[in-house]
Protein backbone atom coordinates (compact mmCIF):
# COMPACT_ATOMS: atom_id res chain seq x y z
CA UNK A 1 0.00 0.00 0.00
CA UNK A 2 2.57 2.37 0.89
CA UNK A 3 4.03 1.52 -2.53
CA UNK A 4 1.37 2.60 -4.57
CA UNK A 5 0.91 5.34 -2.73
CA UNK A 6 4.69 6.62 -3.09
CA UNK A 7 3.88 5.99 -7.27
CA UNK A 8 1.37 8.64 -6.71
CA UNK A 9 -2.11 6.75 -6.83
CA UNK A 10 -4.42 6.88 -4.09
CA UNK A 11 -4.87 3.99 -2.82
CA UNK A 12 -8.13 2.40 -0.57
CA UNK A 13 -7.37 -0.19 2.16
CA UNK A 14 -9.30 -3.10 3.65
CA UNK A 15 -8.57 -6.17 6.26
CA UNK A 16 -10.69 -9.46 6.02
CA UNK A 17 -11.33 -10.35 9.74
CA UNK A 18 -12.14 -8.62 13.09
CA UNK A 19 -8.59 -7.11 13.18
CA UNK A 20 -7.75 -3.69 14.63
CA UNK A 21 -4.31 -3.75 14.40
CA UNK A 22 -3.37 -3.86 10.57
CA UNK A 23 -5.89 -1.43 9.81
CA UNK A 24 -3.81 0.97 11.76
CA UNK A 25 -0.63 0.18 9.83
CA UNK A 26 -3.17 0.62 6.51
CA UNK A 27 -3.89 4.22 7.61
CA UNK A 28 -0.26 5.12 8.18
CA UNK A 29 0.53 3.88 4.87
CA UNK A 30 -2.05 5.48 2.91
CA UNK A 31 -3.29 8.54 4.81
CA UNK A 32 -6.83 6.92 4.30
CA UNK A 33 -9.15 5.14 6.23
CA UNK A 34 -8.86 1.40 6.37
CA UNK A 35 -11.75 -1.03 6.74
CA UNK A 36 -12.83 -4.32 7.64
CA UNK A 37 -14.58 -7.11 5.38
CA UNK A 38 -16.01 -10.15 7.77
CA UNK A 39 -18.62 -12.16 6.17
CA UNK A 40 -19.76 -12.84 10.25
CA UNK A 41 -20.23 -9.71 11.55
CA UNK A 42 -21.95 -8.13 8.26
CA UNK A 43 -24.14 -9.60 6.32
CA UNK A 44 -22.53 -11.28 3.20
CA UNK A 45 -24.63 -9.42 0.52
CA UNK A 46 -23.10 -6.01 2.00
CA UNK A 47 -19.73 -7.48 1.70
CA UNK A 48 -19.27 -5.95 -1.62
CA UNK A 49 -21.22 -2.62 -0.26
CA UNK A 50 -18.36 -2.59 2.51
CA UNK A 51 -15.87 -2.71 0.41
CA UNK A 52 -17.01 -0.09 -2.33
CA UNK A 53 -16.80 2.49 0.83
CA UNK A 54 -13.31 1.86 1.35
CA UNK A 55 -12.54 2.47 -1.81
CA UNK A 56 -14.66 5.13 -2.58
CA UNK A 57 -12.83 8.40 -3.83
CA UNK A 58 -9.76 6.25 -4.36
CA UNK A 59 -7.77 4.77 -7.65
CA UNK A 60 -7.80 1.37 -6.66
CA UNK A 61 -8.75 -0.74 -3.41
CA UNK A 62 -6.14 -3.16 -1.59
CA UNK A 63 -7.52 -6.11 0.40
CA UNK A 64 -5.26 -7.64 3.08
CA UNK A 65 -6.15 -11.54 3.94
CA UNK A 66 -6.67 -13.00 6.93
CA UNK A 67 -4.40 -16.37 7.69
CA UNK A 68 -4.58 -18.68 4.93
CA UNK A 69 -6.74 -17.88 1.69
CA UNK A 70 -9.30 -20.49 2.81
CA UNK A 71 -9.41 -20.22 6.45
CA UNK A 72 -12.32 -19.32 7.96
CA UNK A 73 -14.48 -19.80 11.20
CA UNK A 74 -14.39 -23.01 12.03
CA UNK A 75 -18.16 -24.36 12.90
CA UNK A 76 -19.92 -24.84 15.84
CA UNK A 77 -21.32 -28.01 16.77
CA UNK A 78 -24.38 -29.37 14.31
CA UNK A 79 -23.54 -25.87 12.16
CA UNK A 80 -22.52 -26.25 8.53
CA UNK A 81 -19.57 -23.55 8.25
CA UNK A 82 -20.22 -23.03 4.29
CA UNK A 83 -20.71 -19.35 3.11
CA UNK A 84 -20.42 -17.35 -0.45
CA UNK A 85 -19.85 -20.67 -2.74
CA UNK A 86 -19.30 -22.95 -0.17
CA UNK A 87 -16.15 -20.84 0.87
CA UNK A 88 -15.55 -21.08 5.13
CA UNK A 89 -17.41 -18.14 6.50
CA UNK A 90 -15.21 -15.09 7.38
CA UNK A 91 -12.40 -16.73 5.01
CA UNK A 92 -10.01 -14.26 2.41
CA UNK A 93 -11.61 -16.48 0.06
CA UNK A 94 -14.97 -15.65 0.74
CA UNK A 95 -14.55 -11.81 0.43
CA UNK A 96 -12.52 -12.44 -2.75
CA UNK A 97 -15.37 -13.81 -4.11
CA UNK A 98 -18.16 -11.47 -2.88
CA UNK A 99 -16.22 -8.38 -4.05
CA UNK A 100 -15.03 -10.45 -7.51
CA UNK A 101 -11.59 -8.97 -6.14
CA UNK A 102 -8.46 -10.69 -8.26
CA UNK A 103 -6.07 -12.90 -5.45
CA UNK A 104 -2.54 -12.62 -5.11
CA UNK A 105 -1.01 -15.55 -2.91
CA UNK A 106 1.89 -14.09 -1.31
CA UNK A 107 4.10 -17.51 -0.59
CA UNK A 108 7.11 -17.62 2.14
CA UNK A 109 9.47 -19.29 -0.32
CA UNK A 110 12.16 -19.31 2.82
CA UNK A 111 12.27 -23.37 2.81
CA UNK A 112 11.31 -24.01 -0.30
CA UNK A 113 12.48 -24.70 -3.52
CA UNK A 114 10.84 -27.35 -6.40
CA UNK A 115 7.73 -27.67 -3.44
CA UNK A 116 6.58 -24.26 -3.86
CA UNK A 117 4.89 -25.66 -7.47
CA UNK A 118 3.12 -27.80 -5.29
CA UNK A 119 1.63 -25.42 -2.72
CA UNK A 120 0.82 -22.72 -5.40
CA UNK A 121 -0.69 -25.37 -7.63
CA UNK A 122 -3.16 -26.45 -4.59
CA UNK A 123 -4.07 -22.99 -3.74
CA UNK A 124 -4.45 -22.46 -7.58
CA UNK A 125 -6.91 -25.55 -7.87
CA UNK A 126 -8.77 -25.53 -4.73
CA UNK A 127 -11.68 -23.71 -5.93
CA UNK A 128 -12.79 -22.53 -9.11
CA UNK A 129 -14.48 -19.82 -7.69
CA UNK A 130 -11.31 -17.89 -6.45
CA UNK A 131 -9.07 -18.12 -9.38
CA UNK A 132 -5.62 -17.77 -8.58
CA UNK A 133 -4.13 -14.04 -10.40
CA UNK A 134 -0.73 -14.16 -9.43
CA UNK A 135 2.43 -14.88 -6.71
CA UNK A 136 4.59 -12.86 -4.67
CA UNK A 137 7.51 -14.82 -3.26
CA UNK A 138 8.64 -13.75 0.11
CA UNK A 139 11.88 -14.73 2.05
CA UNK A 140 13.82 -15.58 -0.71
CA UNK A 141 17.34 -16.13 -0.19
CA UNK A 142 19.12 -15.50 -3.42
CA UNK A 143 19.60 -14.92 -7.09
CA UNK A 144 19.90 -18.50 -7.22
CA UNK A 145 17.41 -19.79 -5.23
CA UNK A 146 15.22 -17.16 -6.54
CA UNK A 147 15.79 -18.98 -10.46
CA UNK A 148 14.65 -22.22 -8.63
CA UNK A 149 11.87 -21.11 -7.52
CA UNK A 150 10.22 -19.19 -11.08
CA UNK A 151 11.58 -22.56 -12.66
CA UNK A 152 9.27 -24.37 -10.82
CA UNK A 153 6.59 -22.51 -11.05
CA UNK A 154 6.80 -21.88 -14.77
CA UNK A 155 4.69 -24.82 -15.94
CA UNK A 156 1.63 -23.89 -13.74
CA UNK A 157 1.18 -20.65 -15.34
CA UNK A 158 0.66 -18.57 -12.75
CA UNK A 159 2.30 -15.16 -12.94
CA UNK A 160 4.82 -14.36 -10.62
CA UNK A 161 4.44 -10.78 -9.45
CA UNK A 162 7.38 -10.08 -7.63
CA UNK A 163 10.11 -11.33 -5.16
CA UNK A 164 10.91 -9.67 -1.55
CA UNK A 165 14.04 -10.97 -0.30
CA UNK A 166 15.20 -12.73 3.23
CA UNK A 167 15.37 -9.31 5.26
CA UNK A 168 16.04 -9.21 9.35
CA UNK A 169 15.37 -5.61 9.17
CA UNK A 170 12.16 -5.82 8.35
CA UNK A 171 10.90 -8.32 11.29
CA UNK A 172 7.77 -6.88 13.02
CA UNK A 173 7.88 -6.79 16.86
CA UNK A 174 4.51 -8.07 17.74
CA UNK A 175 2.64 -8.95 20.58
CA UNK A 176 -0.37 -11.58 21.04
CA UNK A 177 -0.08 -13.20 17.76
CA UNK A 178 -0.24 -9.67 16.31
CA UNK A 179 1.85 -6.56 15.75
CA UNK A 180 2.07 -3.62 17.95
CA UNK A 181 -0.20 -1.56 17.33
CA UNK A 182 0.43 1.90 15.69
CA UNK A 183 -0.62 4.15 18.36
CA UNK A 184 2.48 2.98 20.40
CA UNK A 185 5.07 3.44 18.33
CA UNK A 186 3.77 5.53 15.11
CA UNK A 187 7.63 7.69 14.80
CA UNK A 188 9.14 3.41 14.43
CA UNK A 189 6.80 2.35 12.23
CA UNK A 190 6.80 5.28 9.99
CA UNK A 191 10.50 4.74 9.56
CA UNK A 192 9.51 1.28 8.68
CA UNK A 193 6.95 1.70 6.44
CA UNK A 194 9.69 3.65 4.32
CA UNK A 195 11.84 0.83 3.88
CA UNK A 196 9.32 -1.96 3.35
CA UNK A 197 7.53 0.76 0.38
CA UNK A 198 11.29 0.88 -0.82
CA UNK A 199 11.89 -2.34 -0.87
CA UNK A 200 8.61 -3.78 -2.28
CA UNK A 201 9.11 -1.41 -5.18
CA UNK A 202 12.01 -2.39 -6.03
CA UNK A 203 10.85 -6.17 -5.69
CA UNK A 204 7.21 -6.80 -6.99
CA UNK A 205 6.16 -5.23 -10.41
CA UNK A 206 3.58 -2.88 -9.33
CA UNK A 207 2.26 -1.90 -12.95
CA UNK A 208 1.39 -5.48 -13.02
CA UNK A 209 -0.42 -5.04 -9.81
CA UNK A 210 -2.16 -2.07 -10.73
CA UNK A 211 -3.22 -3.42 -14.29
CA UNK A 212 -4.51 -6.43 -12.08
CA UNK A 213 -6.67 -4.67 -9.86
CA UNK A 214 -8.05 -2.57 -13.14
CA UNK A 215 -9.72 -6.08 -13.96
CA UNK A 216 -11.94 -6.18 -10.84
CA UNK A 217 -15.14 -5.74 -12.18
CA UNK A 218 -17.91 -2.53 -11.04
CA UNK A 219 -20.34 -5.09 -8.72
CA UNK A 220 -23.71 -3.76 -8.19
CA UNK A 221 -23.75 -2.76 -4.53
CA UNK A 222 -27.22 -2.77 -1.48
CA UNK A 223 -27.23 0.56 0.06
CA UNK A 224 -25.35 0.43 3.76
CA UNK A 225 -28.25 1.42 6.52
CA UNK A 226 -27.82 4.51 7.80
CA UNK A 227 -27.95 5.87 11.74
CA UNK A 228 -30.98 8.24 12.43
CA UNK A 229 -30.90 10.81 14.62
CA UNK A 230 -32.85 11.06 17.89
CA UNK A 231 -36.06 13.08 17.11
CA UNK A 232 -35.75 17.14 18.35
CA UNK A 233 -31.94 16.60 19.44
CA UNK A 234 -31.67 20.19 21.31
CA UNK A 235 -27.32 20.03 20.52
CA UNK A 236 -24.74 16.87 19.79
CA UNK A 237 -24.60 14.84 23.12
CA UNK A 238 -20.56 15.01 23.89
CA UNK A 239 -19.53 11.19 23.93
CA UNK A 240 -16.33 11.13 25.26
CA UNK A 241 -14.03 8.49 23.67
CA UNK A 242 -11.19 7.15 25.27
CA UNK A 243 -8.12 6.67 23.18
CA UNK A 244 -4.05 6.81 23.07
CA UNK A 245 -1.93 3.87 23.23
CA UNK A 246 -3.90 1.65 25.57
CA UNK A 247 -7.48 1.99 23.83
CA UNK A 248 -6.74 1.62 19.94
CA UNK A 249 -8.90 -1.07 19.16
CA UNK A 250 -12.21 0.98 18.08
CA UNK A 251 -13.70 0.52 14.58
CA UNK A 252 -13.79 3.54 12.96
CA UNK A 253 -17.38 2.33 11.80
CA UNK A 254 -18.39 2.81 14.90
CA UNK A 255 -17.13 6.25 15.94
CA UNK A 256 -18.47 7.06 12.62
CA UNK A 257 -21.53 5.42 13.57
CA UNK A 258 -21.68 7.05 16.64
CA UNK A 259 -21.60 10.40 14.75
CA UNK A 260 -23.98 9.56 12.02
CA UNK A 261 -26.24 9.59 14.87
CA UNK A 262 -25.71 13.00 15.88
CA UNK A 263 -23.23 12.79 18.53
CA UNK A 264 -20.03 14.89 19.13
CA UNK A 265 -16.94 12.33 19.74
CA UNK A 266 -14.46 14.26 22.79
CA UNK A 267 -11.21 11.92 22.90
CA UNK A 268 -9.25 11.46 26.11
CA UNK A 269 -6.35 9.45 27.01
CA UNK A 270 -7.17 7.40 30.66
CA UNK A 271 -3.52 6.98 31.05
CA UNK A 272 -2.24 10.88 31.15
CA UNK A 273 -5.85 13.06 31.02
CA UNK A 274 -6.78 13.46 34.65
CA UNK A 275 -10.65 14.04 34.08
CA UNK A 276 -12.76 13.16 31.42
CA UNK A 277 -13.97 15.62 28.82
CA UNK A 278 -16.24 18.86 29.74
CA UNK A 279 -19.35 18.20 29.11
CA UNK A 280 -19.27 14.47 29.09
CA UNK A 281 -22.90 13.21 28.46
CA UNK A 282 -21.96 9.07 27.60
CA UNK A 283 -18.35 7.46 27.72
CA UNK A 284 -17.44 4.87 25.21
CA UNK A 285 -14.26 2.85 26.31
CA UNK A 286 -13.11 0.20 23.89
CA UNK A 287 -10.55 -2.69 23.78
CA UNK A 288 -6.28 -2.08 23.18
CA UNK A 289 -3.76 -3.72 26.18
CA UNK A 290 -4.63 -1.90 29.23
CA UNK A 291 -2.43 -4.65 30.98
CA UNK A 292 0.42 -3.18 29.06
CA UNK A 293 -0.58 0.48 30.80
CA UNK A 294 -1.85 -0.76 33.88
CA UNK A 295 0.77 0.97 35.92
CA UNK A 296 -0.19 4.52 34.56
CA UNK A 297 -4.14 4.01 34.41
CA UNK A 298 -3.60 2.92 38.13
CA UNK A 299 -1.66 5.80 39.00
CA UNK A 300 -4.20 8.47 37.36
CA UNK A 301 -6.40 8.51 40.48
CA UNK A 302 -8.96 11.86 39.94
CA UNK A 303 -9.76 10.29 37.06
CA UNK A 304 -10.62 6.77 38.03
CA UNK A 305 -12.84 8.18 40.78
CA UNK A 306 -14.19 10.58 38.56
CA UNK A 307 -15.33 7.85 36.20
CA UNK A 308 -16.73 5.40 39.15
CA UNK A 309 -18.54 8.31 40.62
CA UNK A 310 -20.32 9.10 37.03
CA UNK A 311 -20.97 5.62 35.78
CA UNK A 312 -22.18 5.13 39.40
CA UNK A 313 -24.45 7.78 38.64
CA UNK A 314 -26.10 6.78 35.47
CA UNK A 315 -23.94 8.00 32.89
CA UNK A 316 -24.60 6.54 29.47
CA UNK A 317 -21.44 3.84 28.96
CA UNK A 318 -20.27 1.46 26.74
CA UNK A 319 -17.33 -0.50 27.61
CA UNK A 320 -15.09 -3.22 25.31
CA UNK A 321 -12.77 -5.49 26.54
CA UNK A 322 -10.08 -3.66 27.06
CA UNK A 323 -12.32 -0.95 28.38
CA UNK A 324 -14.24 -3.29 30.68
CA UNK A 325 -10.93 -4.37 32.47
CA UNK A 326 -10.38 -0.38 32.79
CA UNK A 327 -13.74 -0.24 35.07
CA UNK A 328 -13.54 -3.08 36.69
CA UNK A 329 -11.84 -3.03 40.22
CA UNK A 330 -8.47 -3.79 39.86
CA UNK A 331 -6.13 -5.97 37.12
CA UNK A 332 -3.63 -8.01 38.56
CA UNK A 333 -4.46 -6.39 42.12
CA UNK A 334 -3.60 -2.53 40.35
CA UNK A 335 -6.48 -0.74 41.06
CA UNK A 336 -8.57 0.73 38.16
CA UNK A 337 -12.32 2.57 38.51
CA UNK A 338 -13.99 0.33 40.15
CA UNK A 339 -17.39 1.18 38.62
CA UNK A 340 -17.77 -2.29 37.90
CA UNK A 341 -16.98 -4.93 41.31
CA UNK A 342 -15.37 -7.31 39.73
CA UNK A 343 -11.91 -8.16 39.28
CA UNK A 344 -9.14 -8.67 36.13
CA UNK A 345 -6.15 -10.98 36.11
CA UNK A 346 -4.37 -11.80 32.94
CA UNK A 347 -4.33 -15.34 31.35
CA UNK A 348 -2.07 -17.70 30.01
CA UNK A 349 -4.60 -18.68 27.42
CA UNK A 350 -6.28 -16.82 24.41
CA UNK A 351 -10.13 -16.71 24.59
CA UNK A 352 -10.63 -16.49 20.65
CA UNK A 353 -13.44 -16.45 18.45
CA UNK A 354 -16.74 -15.45 16.78
CA UNK A 355 -19.87 -14.94 19.52
CA UNK A 356 -23.43 -15.20 19.07
CA UNK A 357 -24.90 -13.31 22.17
CA UNK A 358 -28.20 -12.90 23.84
CA UNK A 359 -28.80 -9.95 25.68
CA UNK A 360 -30.19 -11.02 28.59
CA UNK A 361 -30.28 -7.20 30.28
CA UNK A 362 -31.75 -3.74 28.75
CA UNK A 363 -29.10 -1.72 28.28
CA UNK A 364 -28.16 1.36 26.13
CA UNK A 365 -26.61 -0.20 23.77
CA UNK A 366 -29.14 -3.12 23.18
CA UNK A 367 -32.89 -4.54 23.89
CA UNK A 368 -32.93 -7.12 26.30
CA UNK A 369 -33.32 -10.29 24.20
CA UNK A 370 -31.81 -9.09 21.29
CA UNK A 371 -29.36 -10.79 19.03
CA UNK A 372 -25.80 -9.71 18.82
CA UNK A 373 -23.09 -10.43 16.48
CA UNK A 374 -19.00 -9.75 17.61
CA UNK A 375 -16.29 -11.70 18.49
CA UNK A 376 -13.45 -12.03 21.32
CA UNK A 377 -9.76 -11.87 22.05
CA UNK A 378 -8.12 -11.61 25.26
CA UNK A 379 -5.67 -12.96 27.51
CA UNK A 380 -7.56 -11.78 30.60
CA UNK A 381 -10.31 -12.95 32.72
CA UNK A 382 -12.93 -11.24 34.78
CA UNK A 383 -14.49 -12.60 38.75
CA UNK A 384 -17.02 -12.86 38.92
CA UNK A 385 -17.46 -12.96 34.59
CA UNK A 386 -21.09 -11.18 35.01
CA UNK A 387 -24.25 -12.18 33.30
CA UNK A 388 -25.32 -10.08 31.04
CA UNK A 389 -25.13 -11.95 27.96
CA UNK A 390 -25.63 -15.56 26.38
CA UNK A 391 -22.63 -15.83 24.50
CA UNK A 392 -22.94 -19.11 22.12
CA UNK A 393 -19.57 -20.31 19.67
CA UNK A 394 -17.42 -23.24 18.82
CA UNK A 395 -16.27 -23.45 22.44
CA UNK A 396 -19.30 -23.60 24.08
CA UNK A 397 -22.02 -21.62 25.69
CA UNK A 398 -21.33 -18.95 28.95
CA UNK A 399 -22.67 -16.08 30.44
CA UNK A 400 -20.57 -13.03 30.97
CA UNK A 401 -20.54 -9.44 30.71
CA UNK A 402 -22.52 -6.60 33.01
CA UNK A 403 -25.72 -4.42 32.34
CA UNK A 404 -28.36 -2.41 33.53
CA UNK A 405 -30.02 0.77 32.44
CA UNK A 406 -26.85 3.04 31.90
CA UNK A 407 -24.24 0.27 31.35
CA UNK A 408 -22.87 -2.24 28.66
CA UNK A 409 -19.26 -4.10 29.88
CA UNK A 410 -18.74 -7.10 27.67
CA UNK A 411 -15.48 -8.70 26.39
CA UNK A 412 -17.68 -8.60 23.20
CA UNK A 413 -16.37 -6.75 20.68
CA UNK A 414 -19.05 -5.10 17.65
CA UNK A 415 -18.42 -3.81 14.12
CA UNK A 416 -21.30 -1.58 13.30
CA UNK A 417 -20.05 -1.53 9.73
CA UNK A 418 -23.50 -2.56 8.78
CA UNK A 419 -25.13 -2.46 11.75
CA UNK A 420 -26.81 0.81 12.98
CA UNK A 421 -29.10 -0.19 15.95
CA UNK A 422 -26.41 -0.52 19.19
CA UNK A 423 -25.03 3.81 17.77
CA UNK A 424 -29.28 4.61 17.81
CA UNK A 425 -29.50 3.63 21.29
CA UNK A 426 -26.00 5.00 22.46
CA UNK A 427 -26.40 8.55 20.90
CA UNK A 428 -30.68 8.30 22.35
CA UNK A 429 -29.05 7.19 25.55
CA UNK A 430 -26.14 10.58 25.92
CA UNK A 431 -29.11 12.59 24.61
CA UNK A 432 -31.41 11.82 27.29
CA UNK A 433 -28.81 12.53 29.73
CA UNK A 434 -27.38 15.90 27.39
CA UNK A 435 -31.70 17.39 28.28
CA UNK A 436 -31.45 16.15 32.25
CA UNK A 437 -28.04 17.97 32.43
CA UNK A 438 -29.31 21.08 30.33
Amino acid sequence: MAALCRSGLKVGAAKVGPDYIDPGYHRLATGHPSRNLDCFLAPEPLIASLAARAGDGRDLLVIEGVMGLFDGAQPSPGQVDDGAAGLPVGSTAAVAFLTASPVVLVVDASAMSQSVAAVVHGFASWSADVPLAGVVLNRVASDSHEEGLRLALAPLGVPVLGVLRRESAFAWRDRHLGLVPVAERPAEIRAALVRLAAAVTAGLDLPALVRLASTAPVLPTSPLPVAVRPAELARPPRIAVAAGPAFSFVYPDNLERLAEAGAELADFDPVNDPALPAGTDALYAGGGFPEVYAEGLSENVPLRREVAAAVSSGLPTWAECGGLLWLSSSLDHLPLCGAIKARGSMTASLTLGYRTASVRRENPVAAAGSVLRGHEFHYSALTPAGTALRLSGRSGVRQEGYANSSLFGTYLHLHLGAEVTPAERFVAAAASRAAVRT
